[in-house]
């Protein structure tokens, strides 16, 4: 049930993920992925996890004077959802754990707008293109990389992994300054 808490704290957020679309094909895309995936959400489950969000404080209730109700994200439900700043998104870059991160994605062409926007964003944190669709860091970014990755829609088509090793290893190390 914690991935559907998840999702629903994502959903809740979409307003946000609306105002940060760059074009308005993300913007109707976005819409439509979040309206479908409301349409999914079990109305009986959805009550008791959102009942249960009260309780965790994740979300705040307040009625208004005119009958209706604002549901709010609380601070705490801000980060179960893994909020983030998209366009200040950034990657901490201390510490190496010398283990490899590895993105690969295989978008279809009906979405292409997600995969483009992905490949755009993971460039901009400083991925390396290792072969087309196939990308690699060396920082710990799951978290960053599972925010994008829901904020596209596009999960299904993503693949991320944690390398011990790779043959080329000495070449990355160079690109990303890690030479000790």
């Amino acid at each position: 049930m914690e991935s559907f808490k998840k999702k629903i704290l994502l959903l809740l957020l979409a307003g946000v993920t609306l105002g940060l679309c760059y074009t308005p094909r993300q913007y109707w895309q976005t819409l439509k992925s979040t309206s479908r995936e409301w349409q999914k959400i079990n109305k009986k489950d959805l009550q008791r996890e959102i009942n249960n969000l009260y309780k965790s404080k994740s979300i705040k209730k307040k009625e208004n004077p005119n009958g209706s109700v604002t549901i709010t994200i609380t601070d705490k439900g801000k980060l179960k959802a893994l909020t983030y700043k998209f366009e200040e998104m950034r990657i901490d870059k201390k510490d190496w754990d010398d283990k490899w991160r590895i993105l690969t994605f295989d978008v279809p062409e009906k979405v292409r707008w997600g995969r483009d926007a992905l490949r755009d964003k993971i460039k901009k944190l400083g991925f390396y293109e290792l072969q087309k669709s196939v990308f690699i860091f060396p920082y710990n970014c799951k978290d960053e990389i599972d925010f994008i990755v829901e904020f596209f829609n596009i999960r299904k088509h993503v693949r991320f992994g944690v390398l011990e090793s790779i043959d080329n290893e000495k070449h990355l190390k160079e690109i990303f300054g890690l030479n000790k």
